[in-house]
């Protein structure tokens, strides 16, 4: 995707540090490894954000507020030394009950004034999302694992961590990305 398609995700650090080099101009390209996300609250009470309403961040690029810094982290580690090659991060592109189980009704919205996730209720990015992605313009083709973990600071109180990570196993070819055996993870 061209530098002048990111600019919004640009602003909020959403790209490798090589993008923000003094000689990348609009019409550079960045290479984006994009997934989807579902995040379900398995518990019983709600998932506030982790800032008081206050100081929740408007973004005029996207149209919404941020009510959370960091709502997930991304890494692509090295599949033989885990190592880090790459990282992302999605603030709370806007924290809503996208969905429900059945028995459960949706109760947060994408607003100035609602934002959370209500107990068996879905919050749901599509990969074309910004920021739903790490970029890896300066990776090299391998294998790798994708790590997701929601909440990763602990800043907002929950019952049990042990279901906010999950790994995935990655094969770059430097043109696709295949992903398989994507499981829960403790850490």
């Amino acid at each position: 995707m061209s530098m002048y398609n990111l600019r919004c995700a640009a602003e909020e650090n959403c790209l490798a540090s090589s993008a923000y080099r003094s000689d990348v101009r609009d019409y550079d390209n960045r290479v984006l490894l994009r997934f989807p996300q579902r995040v379900k609250n398995q518990g019983t009470s709600d998932f506030l954000p982790s800032r008081p309403r206050y100081s929740w961040e408007w973004h005029s690029c996207h149209q919404h507020y941020h009510s959370m810094d960091e709502f997930s982290h991304y890494d692509l580690l090295d599949a033989n030394s885990y190592r880090k090659v790459a990282e992302g991060h999605k603030a709370s592109f806007c924290l809503e009950d996208t969905s429900c189980d059945y028995g459960y009704y949706r109760r947060y919205a994408c607003t100035a004034h609602t934002q959370g996730l209500s107990p068996g209720c879905y919050d749901t990015y599509n990969a074309d999302i910004d920021c739903q992605w790490i970029d890896i313009t300066d990776v090299k083709p391998g294998n790798y694992i994708l790590k997701v973990s929601v909440n990763p600071s602990y800043l907002v109180p929950e019952s049990d961590y042990s279901n906010n990570v999950v790994r995935c196993d990655i094969r770059y070819t430097g043109h696709h990305a295949y992903a398989s055996g994507c499981t829960i993870s403790p850490y």
